[in-house]
């Protein structure tokens, strides 16, 4: 090659082809160490392989899918599931120094000027079904399931302010950019539909949970792993229809071109994140045709929207709740529904009066009529269905303008239904006033290990090697809670 020749082709050369292409430089060094690396290979020889294509997990599973009903903002289990007498009688006494000492709380400079009193529930409760489980007036319709779920009373969040308790929660971590609990679920097992994602996420309530995005992100895993959120009505995902005079083989030909270049860069990097953007656009182009007729619920019966208590045209959990048993019901891996509005500190819009009647009206009959629905049509034994938020709230009143709690880690309730765990069964039990656990606590990690372990997979094997780490949902810790398996 002539000297003007080799200047010319030098100067075509960009910095990024130069990383690329440098035979012992940063190139080679990056794409060594994510071939080693715990990363899906995108190719079988010269077969593309989808991310989140079904595969075995450990051993065999007792749930194929998950649905997690969140509610945001820390529902109050004094309210709703945990009855206590003895706090009743307490009523506004000062609560005794010893379950205060090496305590922490949110707001407990505003909240607490004087010593805390307690605070004895204004709702009625009563025991239902066959189990005896106690539940409050507020939920009517979850009172009628009792013998098809399976509560704990002892969760125990890290956290006491809502991000990093929601983070902690939905990642195994308090720290932002961990994957989410749908992603490692997808990683390890993928998914059985591959015209829709794997991971989807609805949302309903006045606005979405603090936190964000990073509550269904995919963190260090491919990004194909990441939660999708969709919404509740008209096209799912926006931008999904094609513009008017598009026609489908058109689009056929633009993503066919992509790919085609996708798959060329792919080859020569081998990485994930290409694989992962040629699989979303696979999956965009098949979800025109899959998502509308997910959405269209024209197909149920005037029976089920009743059951749910839907109201056509109109977003809601309830809505929300159909969805999910809809996408359970063509093979989607993991759904979760975020639901707001339930920190009840005892302010103007969110206390302990009209506030929590709103937001428990909101939740409850749907809750209710997904797992009765599951269970009707054979699909609750395969489902696991996960009702809870981020953490409790305190026995103690707080010092605001209307009746309301604070924020509490040392205990909170969650339910599970379906999917290898036992019907009418009550895991762990708190003092007399709810403050803390008197047996069985569940640290989140354990709910965790447990949630892998019914989808066949060992929360100690399932890693993904990042930065010379091999990490994983439950870090170092975690047991799965065999007191309430099938």
């Amino acid at each position: 090659m002539n000297p003007e020749t080799y200047q010319e082709a030098l100067h075509k050369v960009t910095r990024r082809h130069f990383f690329q292409q440098c035979g012992i430089g940063l190139g080679s060094m990056a794409l060594g160490e994510m071939m080693g690396g715990g990363a899906n290979q995108a190719f079988a020889g010269d077969e593309f392989i989808n991310p989140i294509a079904p595969r075995p997990g450990h051993y065999a599973p007792k749930a194929k899918n998950v649905i997690f009903l969140f509610m945001a903002g820390g529902p109050s289990q004094l309210e709703l599931f945990d009855y206590k007498p003895k706090l009743q009688e307490l009523n506004d006494q000062v609560i005794p120094d010893s379950y205060m000492e090496g305590k922490r709380f949110a707001f407990m400079g505003s909240s607490f000027k004087a010593k805390p009193k307690l605070l004895g529930t204004r709702r009625e409760f009563k025991q239902y079904g066959e189990c005896g489980a106690w539940v409050s007036e507020c939920f009517p319709h979850m009172a009628g399931i009792v013998d098809d779920i399976s509560f704990i009373k002892t969760i125990q969040a890290q956290q006491p302010n809502h991000a990093p308790a929601k983070v902690f929660m939905n990642t195994g971590s308090f720290r932002f950019g961990r994957p989410s609990i749908g992603a490692w679920v997808t990683y390890g097992i993928g998914s059985e539909n591959e015209n829709l994602p794997g991971f989807v996420v609805l949302q309903s309530g006045p606005r979405g949970p603090r936190g964000g995005a990073p509550l269904w992100g995919s963190g260090f895993l491919p990004s194909a792993h990441q939660g999708v959120p969709f919404r509740s009505g008209g096209d799912p995902v926006l931008n999904l229809s094609n513009p008017e005079g598009v026609e489908a083989r058109e689009q056929r030909d633009v993503i066919d071109t992509i790919n085609s270049l996708n798959r060329q860069h792919l080859d020569v990097t081998g990485d994930d994140e290409i694989s992962a953007r040629i699989s979303s656009y696979e999956m965009a182009f098949r979800m025109q045709t899959s998502a509308p007729e997910l959405m269209d619920l024209s197909d149920e019966s005037p029976e089920t929207l009743k059951l749910y208590g839907i109201e056509e045209g109109k977003p809601s959990f309830a809505n929300n709740c159909l969805l999910a048993r809809r996408l359970v019901e063509r093979g989607v891996r993991f759904v979760q529904l975020y639901h707001t509005n339930w920190d009840h500190h005892g302010g103007s819009t969110e206390n302990l009066d009209n506030s929590l009647d709103e937001v428990t009206h909101d939740v409850d009959q749907g809750s209710a009529a997904l797992i009765k629905d599951l269970k009707g049509r054979g699909l609750l034994e395969d489902t696991l269905v996960i009702w809870g938020g981020e953490f409790g709230r305190t026995p103690m009143g707080e010092i605001r303008d209307t009746i309301g709690r604070n924020h509490h880690i040392d205990s909170g309730a969650m339910w599970l239904a379906g999917g290898g765990v036992k019907a009418g069964y009550t895991l762990g039990e708190t003092d007399e006033l709810g403050f803390g656990p008197i047996s069985d606590p569940v640290p989140v990690h354990d709910l965790h290990a447990t949630i892998l372990h019914l989808l066949g997979l060992n929360h100690e094997r399932l890693t993904y090697r990042f930065k010379g780490r091999d990490f994983r949902l439950t870090d170092v810790h975690g047991n799965v809670l065999e007191k309430m398996l099938v």
